[in-house]
């Protein structure tokens, strides 16, 4: 049977309704944005990852004496065959963790199944319900000896940043397991766990996370800070004019007529 043309009542259309509009979009509530819903980058095993944890306003601080051995606890039960958490690091409303998974399926599930675990712990700590992290996980993949050195410092000695500490050892990290320490002036001292201490963090596998990082400086210094994104953003200009040059074959600071 033939359908007939789709009646038109002669109504005028009303303009603003439908499409893309200003202040249309979702409001944010949180003080701080949320990680943009992207699609994230593939995973790929040889690639250790530095993640970010955000605790929600109102809770207590993680790195205090009640709750940071809770969290520390569920980090140590979290390792898996195909995930593990090889470095941490507590500070008081976010965690830093340098995490590997074997396959891109791994490192997500591992992720979720930690974040739920240290979430029932923080809630069963302080006697609360609800969600302890203000966002979904913020992750970024380390694929060069330089960024896997960066994010080592950046999460060990990220307690230099937040609370201006003297050079040193964070105790709210997986610091004092750390092999990569430079050694220090005469005058300072490395705090050496005891050996009763049981080990929060799983030996890397990765080579960037276990010996790769040595080749953009070496062992790492008590000196060291978190470097700021400003600093690792590209080369100046006159940097990356001198390689253009030697990839076309002409040499670098010279006029084009004399080359």
């Amino acid at each position: 049977m033939r359908k007939g043309a789709q009646l038109w009542l002669g109504l005028r259309e009303r303009p603003g309704w439908g499409g893309k509009r200003r202040g249309a979009w979702r409001k944010l509530v949180a003080s701080r944005p949320s990680p943009p819903h992207r699609t994230r980058t593939r995973h790929r095993a040889r690639w250790p990852a530095h993640v970010t944890w955000r605790a929600r306003e109102g809770i207590r601080s993680l790195r205090s004496g009640h709750l940071f051995p809770v969290v520390r606890r569920a980090l140590a039960a979290s390792h898996k065959d195909a995930f593990r958490v090889v470095h941490f690091s507590v500070q008081s409303d976010h965690v830093h963790l340098l995490v590997e998974g074997d396959a891109p399926t791994a490192l997500v599930r591992g992720l979720q199944g930690l974040a739920v675990r240290c979430a029932k712990a923080v809630n069963r700590a302080l006697r609360r319900r609800g969600s302890v992290w203000s966002s979904r996980y913020h992750a970024r993949a380390l694929r060069t000896p330089i960024e896997a050195r960066r994010g080592l410092v950046y999460v060990l000695l990220n307690f230099r940043k937040h609370l201006r500490a003297a050079p040193g050892i964070d105790p709210r990290s997986s610091g004092p397991w750390f092999d990569g320490w430079r050694r220090p002036r005469a005058a300072a001292r490395l705090d050496v766990p005891s050996a009763r201490d049981p080990r929060p963090v799983a030996m890397p596998r990765t080579w960037l996370a276990r010996t790769g990082w040595r080749r953009a400086g070496g062992a790492i210094s008590l000196d060291e800070g978190p470097v700021s994104d400003s600093r690792e953003r590209r080369a100046p200009r006159s940097c990356r004019r001198g390689s253009r040059s030697r990839r076309r074959g002409r040499p670098a600071g010279r006029d084009r007529r004399t080359a």
